[in-house]
């Protein structure tokens, strides 16, 4: 008994500074670049890229962080015209299935729709879909497509298995003022 008396205060600090390290730290997402309120789980990483969305190539912008074993991210495209922006959104969701190499599944699949809102936002796409990560991993995926002016978004989360608790604390936040 005297042994396992030294070791109890250790063992309650330990579990107190676990605690202390949740999984998901979510935090707002902070850049002057965008109009977009959002919250990540994790300290995101940015990236800029020239992607064929549309009519012609377009700068994209993401903000990304892996956590849980869920990987975020936050995407958006300025367009030289605001009409241009469906002609973005649908190609973006078909993109999104092509990487998830989601089989034969068409765009208009009951199966395939997620109703997610997003306030200030126009045009907005959910996508929900399973299919297999680039190794070959089963993979899920739950992304939501939406515009406001020259802007186009989206916001998404891949992983193995999505918890529904985690995408509502990740997609609920979302507003454009």
């Amino acid at each position: 008994m005297r042994l396992v008396l030294p070791f109890l205060p250790w063992s309650v600090v330990f579990l107190l500074v676990a605690a202390c390290s949740p999984t998901f730290n979510w935090r707002e997402l902070r850049d002057d670049a965008i109009e977009l309120k959002a919250v990540m789980p994790c300290k995101p990483d940015r990236g800029t890229r020239e992607v064929p969305l549309g009519e012609g190539p377009h700068q994209l912008h993401m903000h990304s962080c892996e956590a849980g074993g869920l990987t975020f991210a936050v995407a958006w495209v300025r367009l030289p015209d605001a009409t241009q922006a469906a002609a973005v959104l649908e190609p973006w969701r078909r993109a999104t299935l092509a990487t998830l190499q989601a089989g034969g599944a068409r765009m208009d699949e009951p199966d395939l729709a997620w109703t997610v809102r997003v306030s200030g936002a126009e045009g907005v796409l959910g996508l929900k879909a399973r299919g297999n990560s680039t190794a070959g991993q089963t993979m899920e995926a739950r992304a939501v497509y939406f515009s406001r002016g020259v802007t186009v978004y989206q916001a998404a989360i891949y992983g193995a298995r999505i918890p529904d608790e985690v995408a509502s604390s990740f997609f609920d936040p979302l507003r454009l003022p």
